[in-house]
């Protein structure tokens, strides 16, 4: 597995810290991380490993750990023909979903930065298969991506009721999330 870059951000909305890695495999990308936090005074560690194919279309993605007392097991996965399963049943509410978003983390925002590869102007808007914490639920949530410069995004969803900008690394990793995450330590 070749490694690409290594990142480790602190929340600054919240306590905790994320740690992840970029790989690639097999004409396969692959990204693999944890989360520590804290979520209403309850300790979480959550990991989770994403696969995708080599056009940045989520193929799975794994999340184990706890949340408090409570463990966490999900599987996700997507067919090529944009049906999604989760725990291996079906979840017709994100039929047609590229991209998987892990709302406890600023990974995933790397999926459809890579995927779109914006010029310095554009925009586009993404259906994401957005699993929802602390629920663990399946939505659809709306998201558009402009590229403002070359390394900064402005970041809007669920129809303007949530905008951030984005300060991103070549590699496509978030580097700044506007109040919410700020990159301590990354590997080129």
């Amino acid at each position: 597995m070749d490694t690409i870059e290594t990142i480790l951000w602190r929340g600054v909305a919240f306590p905790g810290h994320e740690s992840c890695g970029l790989f690639s495999r097999d004409r396969e990308w692959h990204l693999e991380g944890t989360s520590v936090f804290v979520h209403e005074q309850a300790p979480c560690r959550l990991s989770y490993h994403i696969v995708c194919d080599e056009s940045w279309r989520t193929r799975s993605a794994k999340v184990e750990g706890w949340l408090g007392k409570t463990s966490i097991d999900i599987l996700i996965r997507a067919d090529p023909d944009g049906t999604w399963w989760l725990n291996e049943v079906e979840q017709p509410e994100v039929q047609g979903c590229v991209d998987v978003d892990l709302n406890f983390s600023p990974s995933t925002n790397l999926l459809p930065i890579r995927r779109l590869d914006l010029a310095v102007g554009q925009s586009a808007e993404v259906r994401a298969a957005w699993l929802k914490f602390p629920s663990f639920r399946f939505e659809t949530l709306l998201q558009e991506y402009r590229r403002l410069e070359e390394n900064r995004y402005r970041y809007e969803s669920a129809g303007g009721k949530f905008v951030a900008e984005l300060n991103v690394r070549p590699s496509g990793f978030v580097s700044e999330y506007a109040g919410l995450w700020q990159a301590e330590a990354a590997s080129d």
